[in-house]
């Protein structure tokens, strides 16, 4: 994440919170974020420097008519800046304010195969015992790991894959001098 998101996004929540607006700020840029995703076209144009300023501070009101002043205002300051493709980074590094303050985790869990729900919903509650936070799970599937889980929570990887354990077996055997 770049130094101008970071600034960007920790300002943006700043304000969010002070003015206790941070879900709503916070659902607006992801949708904003998604809405660019889906409409790159969209975001070179708002990106050209051959289109006025005042031209794209004019789409961007269009486009999110109804969104809060705060979030068209971030956009329009983005867009001047010429930094609009900064916009997911601002949103990450807003989000990751957001969930310190909420007491919120991320975390991703990988396994070579869907996990039933009923063992996705064990997985999140022990997460949350073991972590005392409400934990946001989102599950991937794989299929190169084999067998297991691989978790990714926080900056920290918890890897309990076959794929793992076979590359350290491989590993522990290629050091072996016989």
């Amino acid at each position: 994440m770049t130094e101008l998101a970071k600034r960007y996004g920790g300002s943006l929540y700043d304000l969010a919170a002070e003015e206790h607006l941070e879900e709503p700020l916070l659902s607006e840029l992801d949708t904003a974020v998604a809405a660019f995703a889906q409409e790159p076209a969209y975001l070179r144009l708002l990106s050209a420097p051959n289109v006025p300023k005042r031209e794209r501070r004019a789409l961007l009101d269009e486009a999110f008519a109804g969104a809060h002043p705060y979030t068209v205002n971030f956009l329009k300051l983005l867009c001047d800046e010429g930094a609009l493709r900064e916009l997911p980074a601002c949103a990450r590094a807003y989000r990751d304010l957001y969930n310190k303050a909420h007491g919120i985790l991320e975390v991703t869990a990988a396994s070579a195969v869907a996990l039933p729900a009923a063992e996705r919903e064990r997985l999140r509650q022990t997460l949350e015992q073991k972590t005392g936070k409400q934990v946001e799970l989102t599950v991937k599937v794989e299929p190169a790991l084999l067998g297991g889980v691989r978790l990714d929570m926080g900056g920290v990887q918890l890897d309990g894959t076959v794929r793992r354990r076979l590359d350290a077996l491989k590993a522990q055997l290629a050091a072996a001098t016989l």
